[in-house]
């Protein structure tokens, strides 16, 4: 009898142990923790090309691939998970302080105007949509709320994928701000063209520019 109870005594006590260690285990985490388990940088980068290639796929299949339908669903599948705000900032970068909230505007207007052109321009470039390929490399760099993704893109079994970079920041979700494909980023390269620009003319005059244009369409 007492054997038993001693035995019975061990076995609760282990119990016990494990029931502490299975409460420490399944702690509650909080929505950042949460979400980088869930949903890493690279998953979400993943995500947004595979479910954008996945949407021109079906309007190629369709036949109804032409420009005006790509810029739509670059607007549906891209512009929300991009950071148009942030990437506006890093492109004017001195001269943003100097910008009032409507001339801000205007410049996130224009910037998105141009990214549905190049990234329909990027899509529309990808023929063989049934043999591509895309992963993640694993090398992915990671500081704070930032993070540099690289996707490889190989079509029918090519052993030498290309390779394109995102630059992402983790706001409300995992969005990018910045895309480079062989070695060029597109916010450098606004960038360049923006300063060079006021160089010569000026801010102001720079402001007209993009007015004049956005109000041409």
């Amino acid at each position: 009898m007492k054997r038993t109870l001693k035995t019975l005594l061990i076995i609760l006590s282990i119990l016990s142990a494990n029931v502490s260690l299975a409460t420490e285990s399944n702690t509650p985490l909080n929505a950042k923790e949460l979400n980088d388990i869930i949903n890493p940088p690279g998953a979400a980068a993943l995500n947004i090309m595979v479910n954008a290639l996945s949407s021109l796929k079906e309007l190629r299949k369709q036949n109804r691939a032409n420009n005006e339908n790509v810029k739509t669903l670059i607007k549906i599948k891209f512009l929300p998970n991009l950071a148009i705000n942030y990437s506006t900032q890093l492109t004017l970068k001195n001269h943003w302080s100097n910008l009032s909230k409507e001339q801000k505007y205007l410049f996130q207007r224009y910037i998105t105007q141009s990214l549905i052109k190049d990234y329909a321009g990027y899509l529309g470039a990808y023929e063989q949509l049934e043999s591509i390929n895309i992963s993640v490399s694993p090398n992915i760099k990671r500081k704070d709320n930032k993070a540099i993704v690289k996707l490889l893109i190989s079509f029918d079994g090519n052993p030498k994928p290309f390779k394109v970079t995102l630059n992402m920041i983790h706001l409300d979700r995992w969005r990018i701000y910045d895309v480079r494909f062989l070695g060029v980023s597109i916010i450098k390269t606004y960038q360049a063209q923006f300063n060079a620009y006021i160089k010569r003319k000026g801010l102001e005059r720079l402001i007209e520019k993009i007015s004049k244009k956005l109000a041409k369409g």
